[in-house]
């Protein structure tokens, strides 16, 4: 059996008053690859975060077997000002402290009181060679070679090392926040979304860091592609517990099904047995009450306990609630889209070139490219927020465009949810506060204003107003980055049923293989053309 790292036993966690994690029990073990899943908001975050010591638990116990634990934070937090290589230089805290220490005890020893004290000299001499010692000991002389080999394996170049890390984008962060882990010495790491914002090749580079990482990785994703690539079991946290299946996601997706019908089967029978001792509980009292009978009261009795010391089996929720988000466009133009020689240029940088493009009634396209490659900038130009330097866009006449923004630009955060809604469709407040709960807003949620939303909360919004418009013509910008699995199916099904037109940028490979039928790719500020979905885009680039 494989080396315990972590053991976890009937914790429990509140925030605040609510309840997060009840009785959660857990074994991770070296060198396992292991995806942790569950909607938003399940505390899957708070887990991580209890397993490295930064939370607390209420009750149970956190037992760390000599493990060195690498954690990626969803949104990693990097000194202002400081460099892409100062923060791979301070990624080992301890061999940063002992250099500090190192280059004190060095200016000690040029000072002249210090020089010409004989036993002071040979104090802070003896001091400097244990911590040259220790400096030793940690690697401290191959640091600097194995941070930037960290920083090539993640997809920094020699001339980026000394970029400062406020102009990096989210996905740069990401990786630098990888490459800090990979320049320590972790057997453990923790991933908290580490894919989001990133491009198809930041994918490509995450799975190879999982697949060849010899240590054990607990990733948390929403990426369903990426999970069946890197994990081989699935932990989900769901109504403040933990459940774990052998495999990855698309094996857990099948077995979760399989256990919940099982469940509800051994539920309706446990329920008819229940039934059955019941009532003859029920007898034999009725029959003592007619006649005092010693024989009929323990026979009442006996039944009773077989009751009480049954363990109860609980009623599976087979049908989740989810957003009930449905899009009812129209047919259309025959002619949706067509672009000729578009080109665009932002002074010297010349961004599109020439681009060519048709896309007909009812297709799903998707729209490829690295970060940074003109994809919004495109998307802009079609919506008429930019201007071409030259070429033509033309819209068909029964065409209406409704779009979703990866930084939810749609939205404004100073409205209330409810004056979004006005913002897209006339109706009542009580009308209004309906709609929001279709979309998983409860109640209260609904005159909080939108800055107060999580990603997640955002994309649901956004979601809600598209459903709105009435669009038969989708432009759709990293739809499913914040969303959670659950929500990401939801939207698949309704662009399945969708009779209109979709023009999505994703680097969702799932989700594109799930919904496109074509995909363009944009590449130096041209485009090609690959006529089906990722799987077909994935061969046809590798060949």
């Amino acid at each position: 059996m494989s080396a315990v790292q972590i053991h976890i036993d009937r914790v429990r966690f509140h925030h605040a008053a609510e309840l997060i994690l009840d009785n959660v029990s857990w074994e991770i073990q070296l060198g396992q690859k292991i995806g942790l899943v569950g909607p938003n908001g399940a505390g899957k975050s708070t887990l991580l975060q209890l397993i490295t010591g930064e939370l607390q638990q209420d009750s149970g116990t956190i037992i760390r077997h000599q493990t060195r634990i690498g954690y990626l934070p969803q949104a990693p937090d990097f000194t202002p000002g400081s460099t892409v290589w100062d923060v791979a230089l301070e990624a080992n805290a301890e061999l940063h402290r002992i250099e500090a220490r190192m280059r004190e005890l060095e200016a000690r020893m040029g000072n002249p009181a210090v020089t010409n004290d004989a036993v002071a000299f040979e104090r802070v001499l003896a001091a400097h060679a244990r911590e040259q010692e220790a400096f030793e000991k940690h690697g401290g002389y191959r640091y600097e070679s194995r941070c930037r080999q960290a920083l090539q394996t993640v997809g920094f170049a020699e001339g980026d090392h000394q970029l400062p890390v406020d102009v990096l984008s989210g996905g740069q962060k990401k990786m630098l926040g990888l490459a800090k882990l990979l320049a320590t010495d972790c057997d453990l790491l923790l991933l908290d979304e580490p894919d989001n914002h990133l491009d198809l090749a930041g994918k490509a580079r995450i799975e190879h860091f999982i697949n060849t990482f010899p240590g054990t990785v607990v990733i948390v994703s929403h990426d369903r592609y990426l999970l069946d690539e890197t994990v081989t079991r699935i932990a989900e946290v769901e109504d403040h517990r933990l459940t774990l299946y052998l495999g990855n996601y698309s094996a857990y997706s099948t077995e979760k099904q399989l256990r919940l019908l099982k469940q509800q089967q051994a539920y309706t029978a446990q329920r008819k047995e229940i039934k059955r001792i019941e009532e003859a509980i029920a007898r034999f009292e009725y029959w003592a009450s007619i006649v005092v009978n010693e024989r009929h009261i323990r026979q009442a009795r006996s039944r009773q306990k077989m009751l009480d010391r049954m363990d109860k089996i609980d009623k599976p929720i087979l049908e989740r609630e989810r957003m009930g988000l449905s899009l009812d466009g129209w047919r259309g133009s025959n002619k949706v889209l067509e672009i000729n020689g578009l080109a665009k240029a932002f002074d010297d940088d010349q961004i599109l070139r020439g681009l060519n493009l048709l896309i007909w009634r009812g297709e799903r396209v998707g729209l490829l490219g690295a970060n940074g490659s003109g994809k919004s900038v495109l998307f802009r130009c079609i919506l008429g927020q930019e201007q071409p330097t030259s070429g033509v866009i033309k819209i068909g006449p029964s065409i209406s465009i409704g779009t979703y923004a990866q930084e939810h630009e749609t939205l404004d955060p100073k409205r209330t949810l409810i004056e979004e809604i006005w913002d897209a469709k006339s109706m009542s407040e009580h009308a209004a506060v309906n709609f929001l709960r279709r979309f998983l807003f409860p109640y209260r949620r609904t005159r909080d204003t939108v800055s107060t939303l999580s990603g997640g909360e955002r994309s649901r919004l956004q979601l809600a107003k598209l459903m709105l418009s009435g669009a038969n013509f989708l432009l759709l910008d990293e739809p499913t980055n914040n969303l959670d699995l659950p929500s990401s199916e939801v939207l698949e099904q309704a662009l399945d049923d969708f009779v209109g037109t979709v023009l999505v940028i994703s680097h969702d490979r799932y989700f594109l293989d799930r919904i496109v039928t074509r995909i363009v790719d944009l590449e130096d500020g041209a485009l090609t053309e690959y006529a089906g979905d990722y799987t077909y885009y994935k061969e046809q680039r590798r060949s």
